[in-house]
């Protein structure tokens, strides 16, 4: 059984019930998170047993799925169809307060459905700028235009955390202007850094004090460095930490993805991710990397990240508690 800190990696299950080899692994120190997908959820019943077994083996996990609306729902049945993020932005071009209260509604039903099952964040809002150049990205994202994405993520982030749901801005430094699909390959942005500071960056570092977390993209920006910005302390802690001010927690993506299929096994990808600054590495749909990543790790954790994580939890807990009383 863990004690009271919160583990550095996330890692999935395998299907609706807990096999023994979940069982094992979330027993690990070093699992601090957990990924729910489509393959995990049949009703809402079950989804509720499944998260109360797995909170029930550690207590102090943080369980996520991607909700955002649109392409990426992971739940369908039995909860509201969401539409993707690009159709407020839409509105916003008519009517932009009519899209901030669509904004809202949308949030608000997103998190509060999610809360209600037991899961603690999904990771949205998307802050990447819909170009038309990153099918990948596309109407997952509001708008093209930074003030339009900060203004429809402010009201959408104000939404979330008055359900009690922490934020996460997504991918960080941004991940519009590539063609490549990050699921398979790795991305080149050829852009130099004044161009990234002047728009993709823009809403990243504008609600920076508003983000509770923040998920980097596998994107390599080829004037800057040659290696993906998740394993790169120039763009974490020289960017998002000092020029942003961000404060938040850092989650990798997923370490499996295509675009590191070139960046050594999963144990050094998660190295690579955790010294460059990520607080939480995810290790999805493949088991074996997970264990070989855990075991790497041990048990030894950072202590700044855990505070982060810490943190993190925290805004539910509090509206939890402000509920109960």
């Amino acid at each position: 059984m863990k004690n009271s800190s919160i583990g550095q990696v996330m890692l999935d299950v395998e299907g609706l019930t807990l096999s023994p080899d979940d069982k094992m692994l979330l027993q690990h120190p070093q699992v601090g998170g957990l990924i729910l997908f489509r393959r995990n959820y049949s009703n809402k019943n079950q989804l509720r047993e499944l998260i109360a077994s797995i909170k029930s083996i550690n207590p102090n996990i943080i369980v996520a799925v991607d909700q955002e609306g649109g392409r990426v729902q992971r739940f369908i049945e039995e909860f509201t169809r969401l539409t993707p993020l690009g159709d407020l932005g839409a509105v916003y071009n008519d009517d932009p307060n009519k899209a901030f209260s669509l904004a809202k509604e949308h949030a608000h039903t997103m998190a509060n459905e999610l809360i209600e099952v037991g899961i603690d964040l999904s990771f949205t809002p998307v802050l990447d700028r819909n170009i038309g150049v990153s099918s990948v990205i596309g109407d997952r994202s509001f708008h093209s235009d930074t003030n339009a994405i900060v203004a429809l993520a402010s009201a959408y982030i104000t939404a979330m955390h008055e359900a009690g749901m922490p934020a996460t801005g997504k991918h960080f430094p941004g991940h519009g202007a590539v063609v490549a699909d990050s699921h398979f390959d790795l991305p080149v942005d050829t852009r130099d850094l004044d161009t990234i500071f002047a728009t993709d960056l823009v809403p990243f570092k504008a609600l920076s004090a508003q983000l509770d977390a923040v998920m980097v993209a596998h994107v390599v920006y080829q004037q800057i460095s040659d290696i993906p910005a998740g394993f790169d302390p120039f763009w974490l802690n020289h960017v998002l930490r000092d020029q942003c001010g961000f404060k938040g927690v850092v989650f990798s993506d997923a370490l499996d993805m295509g675009a590191l299929k070139n960046s050594g096994s999963m144990s050094q990808r998660a190295e690579l991710a955790l010294n460059a600054g990520c607080d939480m590495v995810l290790v999805c749909n493949d088991r074996q990397g997970a264990k070989e990543v855990l075991e790497h790790l041990g048990d030894q954790i950072n202590p700044l990240s855990q505070q982060r994580l810490k943190n993190l939890l925290a805004r539910k807990t509090a509206k939890l508690e402000l509920f109960n009383n």
